[in-house]
């Protein structure tokens, strides 16, 4: 054989070689690994989208919204997919409202997700997917609003960007608000889009439960009203108020200011993202006078018309104590004593009941415990253990000083005394509600009695005596109503020496009305870091107009005896 037949022989050799090679690899493609490559083909054409769970609402106690979710989406792209860069970026700059260059920016990068806009409306989300662009995917992207605004915010809250509460009773009720996402498993073709004919698998979501408050948006706005006016004074730096139901402790209004708008919480001080009603702590001064007498008249030490020389300064320790204004020995009732707001009278009283009795009363009362609200960063307050206290500290004490509290908790001592000495655990949270319209009430307060009903009703006579004829507080009534309560000032503390000095006061009142039928309680304080204003000029007032919209907007009878006249001198 020449060696032109040897060449070919060997060709035909290779040739018949690389064919059964050939075969032999198609024989394992389609017959043996056919379904693997078939299964991984399809699973690269699938697709894991969420189904995000709209969240519940936050409603008012007739239920008005403060917060709720619409439907809205996420605008992403996968580059890999897309076909022309610029072409695409000129369909979408009208719609996403983006310039062109920037869209096509983003459109050409590396990687296989870019988020193009985000809580876009359901009116643009469906007239992107009428473009079917290829690479362009729709996802989820719920939208959270608050309607009223920042009426109620501090209570409210907001969340996050990734859709978690992160204040408020969004942050408390999280879990019953934020639902469970759901899944969509489908079969894309090149361009990403579904598959008509392909896999299509959902398991729907769950949506969050709404949660009803106690709180009233009509009086809720008059609140935040008022406390801004108080704050455009030019004195006063931070106002706070809370009205509860005297009955139920239930929280109809609570607010500061300066308070916050939760749908722009991120535009907003930090520093005022929180709810100083509950978390904030500050001396109470002489509104703390109504838990002393309350012990005093409790453990039998003191009667209303009880007559007491008092002077105008008293030793405690190191430390003289005096009245607002020293004086000469006067006669005064306990009743005179009150509505006095006789520092003197009341540290004469306090170590009749003695040290360790009054601390009894004054943790009866809630101070030192947090309220229990269902709120969070409450704080506890401050009351040493009253081993601990020197003479000085057991003159401060009694008188509010040396003692710190929150304003609601300030307001829940009066809602005991309002209530017969019985105290009810605060709440602000009425109702839970599921998707299913099944509504699950919250537990019923914790009730304690502290003073009897007796002590109370004295209490309500001394209060009331506070706001009538030669009391602290005659700017506190209310026309039509019997008004019964308490004038505080207090040093304020100063943050740049660490002492008193320069620090301004904190001026407070509580009370409630009407006082022959006690239905709302009203706290009120205000910093005042450059004001020597007392309570009774400047908190008084803004109790006043809360408690009047109060009582007016819910139509409460006005008060059907006269105010006794009382005697404040022996």
């Amino acid at each position: 054989m020449d060696q032109r037949g040897r060449r070919n022989r060997w060709g035909l050799v290779v040739l018949i070689a690389l064919l059964v090679l050939v075969v032999g690899r198609l024989v394992v493609v389609q017959g043996i690994s056919g379904s693997a490559y078939a299964s991984a083909a399809e699973q690269d054409r699938l697709r894991d989208y969420t189904i995000a769970a709209l969240r519940g609402q936050v409603l008012d106690r007739d239920g008005n919204p403060l917060a709720y979710t619409v439907d809205a989406s996420r605008v992403v792209a996968d580059p890999t997919v897309v076909e022309d860069p610029r072409r695409t970026a000129l369909a979408l700059t009208t719609l996403l409202g983006l310039p062109v260059p920037e869209l096509t920016e983003k459109l050409s990068r590396e990687g296989r997700y870019v988020v193009l806009a985000t809580q876009v409306s359901p009116e643009t989300s469906d007239a992107i997917e009428e473009l079917a662009l290829a690479g362009i995917v729709l996802e989820d992207d719920p939208v959270r609003l608050y309607p009223a605004g920042a009426v109620g915010g501090q209570v409210v809250g907001f969340v996050g960007r990734e859709g978690a509460g992160l204040a408020g009773i969004e942050r408390t009720f999280e879990e019953q608000l934020s639902g469970t996402d759901g899944q969509r498993i489908v079969e894309v073709g090149s361009g990403g889009h579904p598959i008509p004919s392909g896999i299509d698998e959902s398991t729907p979501a769950t949506d969050g439960h709404d949660v009803t408050l106690t709180l009233d948006q009509d009086l809720q706005f008059v609140t935040d009203q008022r406390l801004g006016e108080a704050c455009s004074d030019g004195a006063t730096t931070q106002a706070s108020a809370v009205v509860l139901d005297a009955r139920t402790g239930e929280v109809v209004a609570m607010g500061s200011c300066p308070g916050y708008d939760p749908g722009a919480y991120s535009t907003t001080d930090p520093d005022l993202l929180g709810n100083p009603v509950v978390s904030d702590v500050f001396e109470p001064g002489s509104i703390m006078k109504a838990v002393t007498l309350a012990a005093a008249v409790e453990e039998g030490r003191a009667t209303p018309d009880r007559v007491m020389s008092v002077n105008g300064h008293i030793q405690a320790g190191d430390r003289v104590v005096t009245d607002a204004h020293d004086h000469a020995p006067v006669d005064w009732t306990v009743t005179g004593i009150l509505a006095k707001s006789s520092n003197v009278g009341t540290i004469m009283l306090a170590r009749e009941v003695g040290d360790a009795t009054l601390e009894k009363y004054l943790r009866a009362f809630g101070v030192g415990e947090t309220t229990g609200v269902e709120l969070p960063g409450e704080s506890r307050g401050i009351l040493e253990d009253s081993d601990d206290w020197t003479a000085s500290r057991a003159a401060n004490v009694p008188i509010g000083q040396g003692v710190s509290v929150t304003t609601l908790q300030m307001a829940s001592i009066y809602q005991t005394l309002a209530n017969g000495g019985v105290r009810v655990e605060p709440r602000i949270v009425k109702s839970v509600t599921g998707p299913g319209g099944r509504v699950t009430p919250t537990p019923e307060p914790e009730s304690t009695r502290v003073v009897s009903q007796a002590t109370a009703d004295s209490l309500a006579y001394m209060l009331e005596a506070v706001v009538g004829p030669g009391g602290t507080a005659p700017l506190a009534q209310v026309e039509g109503f019997r008004v019964a309560g308490k004038t505080g000032t207090a040093q304020r503390a100063n943050p740049e020496t660490g002492s008193y000095a320069g620090g301004g006061y904190i001026t407070t009142f509580v009370g409630f009305a009407p006082a022959d039928d006690p239905q709302y309680v009203v706290a009120v304080d205000l910093e005042r870091p450059t004001s020597s204003a007392e309570g009774g000029q400047v908190a008084a007032p803004v109790f006043a107009d809360i408690m009047r919209a109060a009582l007016t907007g819910k139509g409460v009878v006005p008060s059907g005896t006269a105010r006794p006249d009382f005697d404040l001198t022996g």
